[in-house]
């Protein structure tokens, strides 16, 4: 039986595939399995995946059902009691495996454990080092853009990018996979969130690198679907995740937040796309997806609210 499945979830990545999956196959760890998740390409993904790398999994979707549905469906599929997702525009270190299921041993509450996302073309400057959320209702990847060298402890965050993250599979079982209305962006730090609320802990493995790209498939840091995505997503998170006194205590913070990010996206020409995307993300919270609430965990709520007011400052100064 394999420890981990790797889950490579891709869409027309047909100039990645070669990368990530020729420096998954020099791992130092063999007891892995491969699940590559089809999203419907049109550019020969999966018939290069079966001729150049027979010992790949391949699911293939019948269209573009996003990130959500894809990862869910090789979730379902592994047979490791760990999962692994890494996007398909990835190169992963020769140890990068044994890095990240040891990283998981360690933490025996972690839910998930979150590599070293390093930018693929200025191996200078890390591209994530833990996910980040705030009381303003700011997502953010600690340590974009700085030294490569910047965070080298091995600590707690907020939640795992899903761009290179482990996960134990019972977990899932317990709290939920992925929630597919999000299609793609902050669907991690949703299932984050979710873990925290349940008393489950992510950390960061910083001996566990991986190289990205970034933006393989939408193409660029920001266009239309990912500003409108974004906005509705976090729209929707805040509705699931936080009870009716948490949003209201947080209600301030918020405003103020969506209005900075309103102005940001005003300046960047999506100020449009931003407001169709809070829109939605009402609309879809319609649906009544939230996360059950409990006082048994009452104290977990308390230490989540805690760290969301914190945030606010370490995005400026971490």
């Amino acid at each position: 039986m394999q420890e981990v499945s790797v889950i490579i979830p891709n869409f027309n990545g047909i100039a990645y595939l070669d990368g990530v999956l020729s420096s998954l196959e020099r791992q130092t760890c063999k007891n892995f399995e491969v699940i590559m998740v089809d999203n419907g390409s049109s550019d020969g993904s999966s018939a290069f995946v079966a001729s150049n790398y027979s010992w790949v999994h391949i699911i293939e979707l019948p269209e573009n059902f996003g990130f959500c549905k894809a990862v869910n469906e090789g979730i379902r599929m592994a047979r490791a009691p760990y999962v692994l997702l890494l996007n398909n525009d990835t190169e992963v270190d020769a140890n990068f495996l044994d890095e990240m299921t040891a990283a998981i041993h360690r933490h025996k509450k972690a839910f998930s454990c979150a590599a070293k996302m390093v930018q693929f073309h200025d191996r200078e400057k890390l591209d994530d080092a833990g996910n980040y959320y705030s009381a303003l209702g700011w997502a953010y990847a600690r340590g974009k853009g700085k030294d490569v060298y910047s965070y080298e402890k091995e600590e707690k965050i907020f939640a795992s990018c899903a761009g290179a993250a482990i996960y134990r599979k019972k977990i899932f079982d317990k709290i939920g996979y992925f929630d597919e209305e999000h299609f793609a962006y902050l669907e991690d730090m949703d299932v984050g969130y979710r873990a925290r609320i349940y008393g489950y802990q992510n950390w960061y493995a910083p001996k566990a690198v991986v190289y990205h790209v970034g933006s393989g498939t939408s193409g660029s840091r920001y266009n239309q679907f990912k500003t409108r995505y974004s906005s509705r997503n976090n729209v929707y998170l805040i509705y699931k995740n936080m009870p009716v006194l948490q949003l209201l205590l947080n209600l301030p913070f918020l405003l103020v937040g969506f209005g900075i990010k309103i102005l940001f996206f005003s300046m960047k020409g999506f100020g449009r796309e931003y407001l169709a995307g809070i829109k939605n993300g009402f609309q879809i919270s319609k649906k009544g997806r939230k996360v059950p609430f409990s006082f048994v965990h009452i104290h977990h709520y308390l230490k989540i609210q805690t760290e969301l007011w914190a945030n606010m400052f370490r995005r400026f100064f971490a």
